[in-house]
């Protein structure tokens, strides 16, 4: 676990205004690039909450991560607008790929099932560390990751 001090600063920067858990969530989230377990107790000291409140609301979001993840995100839809168009068979496609399955991480690749990004019109999408693409075929995903190892 790397150094708790910058975890600290945040929750000292925000511990004084109401309903400010979840800006902390984020900001510690964005230094650390997850939500390291060891962070915690220092929010729940620092909000007065329990623990188990902290855990409550990471869990709730599916935004927050728990643990590290991979050097590359990938995050394709399964709705009804993007399934109509070809994202099961997208999604196969990835899994194969990349040798992963959704909701799993390996050093280089996250594989996330996300249910809409509001941009049905061109579907299938999907998201790559947060960039996202429309109208994705399988030729193209292979390119996007071509492109995204660079």
């Amino acid at each position: 676990m790397r150094d708790l001090d910058k975890a600290k600063t945040i929750i000292g920067d925000f511990k004084d205004v109401d309903g400010a858990l979840l800006e902390c969530l984020h900001a510690i989230q964005a230094y650390y690039g997850y939500v390291p377990k060891e962070t915690v107790d220092l929010m729940a000291d620092g909000f007065n909450l329990s623990r188990a409140e902290i855990h409550g609301v990471i869990s709730y979001y599916h935004d927050f991560k728990t643990s590290p993840q991979g050097r590359i995100v990938i995050r394709v839809c399964q709705a009804e607008s993007c399934q109509a168009m070809g994202s099961r068979q997208l999604s196969k496609h990835v899994q194969q790929k990349l040798g992963v399955e959704f909701g799993e991480t390996t050093s280089d690749y996250s594989l996330e099932a996300v249910y809409c990004f509001g941009n049905c019109a061109l579907s299938p999408n999907i998201e790559v560390n947060g960039k996202l693409h429309a109208r994705v075929s399988l030729d193209k995903f292979d390119l996007i990751l071509q492109e995204g190892v660079k």
